[in-house]
């Protein structure tokens, strides 16, 4: 099969399409034929190394969380069937033309194959941040970088809870942000001073979706360090700070299953630009960039 791998660390240019085996499925896992694979920020950060600690890389890698497919065949006391269509969590990378998995949902008809492989970093990683804070009703929730693929679903799962929340976003995403249910706010100098003006009271939650330097101000904002999380800047650490990273231990299928509940609800997911699987190296380089205005896709099949 096609597939795009690396086998060593550096830029875009390390992304080779290559003939690799066809993969088999072990016990409780289905292979599936990949339709659409997610871009995220994670993708390019493991690709540069940055998340090696020193080590080389498994040659050769094939990048890729997130997909939507259709079940190609079936290991032993695997509950899909061959013909299904699925979304979830590849193991053995998702930028391919074929991926293994265990952590699946069926996709409803009426959910796209770019949408559908759109939901599960975004929304495993919204849900478990909106849990770690106690969103619940009546609160006062500020996301920072509400305009963004987490951020986008984050603000609607926390309006749906019926939290009131305040969104940083750039000046062309804030009538965006408005149609989520939050109050917009503009990043950048003097943010702290315009969400102040934008509440009625103070904050309850702050929920970091940018990386953007924001968490000394925001620790004032709230005064406490209290319900705090970012998923996206280091200096979490030094300020003692929640970083949620989430892991394979977090990627399961009810929570694929409660990701479609919200998804049922209207939930309204940003497209960018879709990318043929020979141009991935181009999804990564655009995904670094930042702000693709949606989310980035490879399309497979």
């Amino acid at each position: 099969m096609r597939a795009i791998t690396f086998a060593a660390y550096g830029g875009p240019d390390v992304l080779q399409l290559s003939d690799v085996p066809l993969p088999e499925p072990g016990p409780g896992q289905v292979r599936v034929a990949v339709r659409r694979a997610g871009v995220n920020p994670i993708d390019w950060k493991v690709r540069s190394g940055a998340m090696a600690q020193g080590s080389a890389p498994k040659s050769p890698q094939i990048p890729g969380a997130e997909f939507s497919g259709v079940v190609d065949a079936v290991g032993d006391g695997a509950t899909l069937a061959v013909g299904d269509e699925v979304f979830g969590w590849s193991t053995t990378g998702a930028y391919a033309e074929y991926a293994l998995a265990k952590a699946l949902a069926r996709k409803p008809a009426s959910l796209s194959w770019d949408d559908a492989a759109a939901l599960p970093v975004a929304g495993e990683t919204a849900l478990r941040v909106l849990r770690l804070l106690d969103v619940k009703a009546g609160d006062l929730l500020l996301i920072h970088g509400a305009s963004g693929t987490v951020g986008r679903f984050a603000t609607q799962a926390a309006v749906a809870l019926g939290a009131t929340v305040i969104g940083t976003a750039g000046q062309r995403s804030l009538d965006d942000v408005k149609s989520l249910g939050a109050i917009p706010v503009l990043y950048g100098d003097g943010w702290p001073e315009r969400v102040r003006a934008a509440a009625d009271r103070p904050v309850d939650a702050v929920f970091d979706a940018s990386g953007h330097g924001v968490l000394p101000e925001s620790v004032e904002l709230r005064g406490s360090k209290e319900r705090v999380v970012t998923i996206a800047d280091g200096a979490a650490f030094e300020l003692g700070l929640p970083f949620s990273a989430g892991g394979a231990d977090d990627q399961k299928p009810e929570v694929l299953e409660e990701i479609l509940e919200y998804a049922g609800r209207g939930l309204h997911i940003a497209q960018g630009k879709s990318y043929p699987l020979e141009e991935a190296a181009a999804a990564q380089e655009e995904s670094q960039a930042g702000h693709p205005g949606g989310k980035i896709t490879i399309v497979v099949s």
